[in-house]
């Protein structure tokens, strides 16, 4: 697959992973995200969960639009993140609007600036 593809290989999605980074892993607050980081050992590839809040955001149309928006910015930039070691990350979408695509992937880039400083 191209450098620019999201496969299931990258994604957070297995229950034991998710809660031992939010139990183990360092969280920064970089508006409109709340980043929670941890590097994997022995892995190059990096594994992201992307996550809104129904409380915020009643209607899943809502919902979903804010987290393909997420998806694709992530994957257009994610060669940014550095490639020596693995990292897994959870983004939660914490504005109460729906930003556009250009503010979220400028504020993804800058995630990826302090996840490359924790390095």
């Amino acid at each position: 697959m191209g450098s620019l593809s999201f496969p299931k290989t990258e994604r957070l999605y297995r229950n034991k992973e998710i809660q031992e980074l939010f139990d183990k892993g360092s969280s920064f607050y970089l508006y409109p995200f709340r980043v929670f980081i941890q590097p994997i050992p022995g892995r190059k590839t990096h594994q992201t969960l992307f996550s809104v809040s129904k409380k915020n955001f009643k209607k899943a149309v809502d919902r979903n639009l804010i987290k393909r928006r997420m998806r694709e910015a992530y994957r257009l930039n994610k060669a940014a993140l550095p490639s020596a070691t693995g990292w897994q990350m959870a983004y939660i979408y914490t504005a109460k609007d729906i930003l556009e695509f250009s503010k979220i992937q400028d504020k993804m880039v800058a995630a990826f600036k302090r996840i490359t400083e924790h390095e």
